[in-house]
This record gives structure tokens, sequence and C-alpha cells, in this order.
């Protein structure tokens, strides 16, 4: 498998775009782990550091509803 962000050519991860951080969270609001997400180094600590940042402003929730 190969990363999804890569294979899209994707530098940097917007962390408004919540779509696309969606896919890689879990149901209970966790980021999922790199075996699950097949993303590579660069690309896992990205997506996690924008979900960081869209949870600290309330773009996405930090628990499930």
């Amino acid at each position: 498998m190969s990363c999804y962000f890569c294979s899209q050519n994707t530098r940097e991860i917007d962390f408004r775009d919540i779509e696309t951080l969606r896919k890689f969270i879990s149901v209970g609001m966790k980021i999922k782990p790199k075996k699950k997400t097949n993303l590579c180094s660069f690309h896992q600590r990205k997506m996690s550091q924008a979900v960081k940042t869209a949870k600290q402003l309330a773009l996405l929730p930090y628990l499930p509803y």
C-alpha cells in the first residue's frame, strides 16, 4: 500500500480539511496508528499535528457525540 498523501503529491496537510482528516481518526475520535492508516512516517506526523490543531480550534470534537 502506498501513502494516501504521497499518491496525491501533497506536501502539507491542511487542518481545515475536516473531511480528509476524518478518514484518519477512529470512532472514539482518536488518531489511528500508522499501521492502520498506511501513511508514511512524514505524513503520519503531519496528519497527527493537523488533527490536534483542528481539535484545539474546535473544528473536530475531542469526544464522540
